[in-house]
């Protein structure tokens, strides 16, 4: 099932420091399970300069495409040849307290903090365990976000499932406190 040609997709922004992890498995979610109704990015205010490949393997393993997955700079997306964005959505804590662009068109925010797997000291089964885990929590987060009724939601209402979808189970301690 897609999005008729009439409707174009909603555009969707998943921010975190880095862009290596997190931000790149919510961006590949999202592009396949969101049945042709979002076209979502992903960037780093600092990208690193590759992806992880815990994060890929994951992907990889989901059934997920990685074909073209990069680390990428806000910047990339503040030119005027930049789509504008609907949404934007922060996964990381740094990035959520960090001074943020303004974004044209006003787009709707909120903070989904999920823990960094890449901070996880361990063994690879450790590593691979703790990219599952946050694999999931997005996963389980972007099923509920294309659920909306988007069409029909106003402002404050969206406001509302936003949020409420950034404190669902694997939520850092920080989204824990956004209200």
């Amino acid at each position: 099932m897609s999005v008729p040609d009439d409707v174009a997709p909603y555009t969707v922004l998943f921010l975190c420091n880095t862009n290596c992890g997190r931000s790149i498995m919510a961006e590949a979610i999202l592009n396949r399970d969101g049945n042709g109704r979002f076209r979502a990015y992903s960037a780093g205010t600092r990208p690193a300069s590759e992806v992880n490949p815990y994060a890929l393997e994951t992907l990889v393993a989901e059934g997920y495409p990685i074909i073209g997955l990069r680390s990428k700079s806000v910047e990339e997306f503040l030119g005027p040849d930049a789509p504008e964005m609907d949404f934007i959505f922060t996964l990381c804590d740094e990035a959520a307290g960090e001074e943020t662009p303004e974004w044209p068109g006003d787009p709707a925010t909120a903070h989904w903090g999920i823990e960094n797997p890449s901070t996880i000291d361990g063994s690879p089964i450790d590593k691979e365990r703790a990219f599952e885990t946050a694999f999931h929590f997005l996963k389980n987060r972007l099923l509920a976000f294309s659920a909306l009724p988007l069409k029909s939601l106003d402002r404050l209402s969206l406001h509302s499932h936003l949020q409420a979808i950034g404190q669902q189970d694997g939520a850092s301690a920080s989204a824990e406190k956004v209200d």
